[in-house]
């Protein structure tokens, strides 16, 4: 199926490595041109040599701390500089932090600052934009919010989820799409961490009809889907990629 991106421009954040990695990969074997966002640059350039040996558009790279402070206006800045445009704003930067009952102030102040102030900015920073193109389609990559332990990534992406519904009541009459996509367990270093040994085995049993976790690629097939002009009637939704995990008992 033709999505109709070739020619299309966007942003990924947290590009290098993981669910952000296979978006970038998969927009770019659409014929998207991308800038990648992320702190490591030795990641990000063996994505672009991996992208160019598929045959995708060749991405531009952008190595940047994304919680720094300034990071929202140097992305925004360097992407209209470099693309010209932006199409598509793949909000996808985070990382899980579960904490105890009690957590420390300064660990929900982070996990605030990563997975929703900077988002947020980085938008706002492209809104204007967006607006005067009348044209636009934003992804924000979600978390669980169904989990049985604290985590204040999933908490603030809850958050997120929220004002990115908000968004897409307003933003529709300026022709700009503003969706969610929520993961289940994804197989990346930022998941495998919590099912050590035979954990991961006895909770797919336990918890997951098809049967395992699922790859980065399946987000990225959902990803490219909902940011495409095939998508185009949609906006204000949560997407789930999660194997028909549910209710999650852990």
């Amino acid at each position: 199926m033709d999505l109709y991106l070739k020619g299309k421009t966007a942003i990924v954040t947290g590009a290098s490595q993981g669910i952000g990695r296979a978006i970038t990969q998969e927009l770019a074997t659409e014929g998207v041109k991308v800038l990648a966002v992320a702190r490591n640059e030795d990641l990000l350039n063996s994505l672009k040599e991996e992208v160019i040996a598929a045959g995708g558009v060749e991405p531009i790279l952008l190595v940047q701390d994304f919680v720094a402070p300034d990071a929202p206006e140097k992305i925004a800045t360097a992407a209209l500089s470099s693309l010209g445009q932006v199409d598509i704003l793949i909000n996808n930067a985070g990382r899980s932090r579960p904490l105890d009952v009690v957590g420390p102030d300064d660990e929900w102040s982070a996990a605030m600052t990563l997975d929703f102030d900077r988002h947020r900015q980085l938008t706002q920073q492209l809104l204007p934009h967006m607006i005067e193109r009348k044209q636009g389609a934003i992804l924000n990559i979600s978390s669980s919010y169904e989990l049985r332990e604290v985590n204040a990534s999933a908490v603030v992406k809850a958050a997120g989820v929220v004002w990115a519904k908000q968004l897409a009541a307003q933003l529709g009459k300026h022709g700009i799409r503003v969706n969610s996509l929520q993961p289940g367990l994804i197989d990346t270093n930022n998941i495998r961490r919590f099912f050590p040994g035979e954990e991961r085995s006895k909770f797919v049993a336990q918890a997951i009809p098809l049967g395992d976790f699922g790859e980065p690629q399946d987000m990225a097939n959902m990803a490219v889907f909902l940011v495409s002009p095939r998508a185009r009637y949609i906006t204000g939704t949560v997407a789930t990629v999660d194997g028909g995990l549910r209710h999650h008992p852990f």
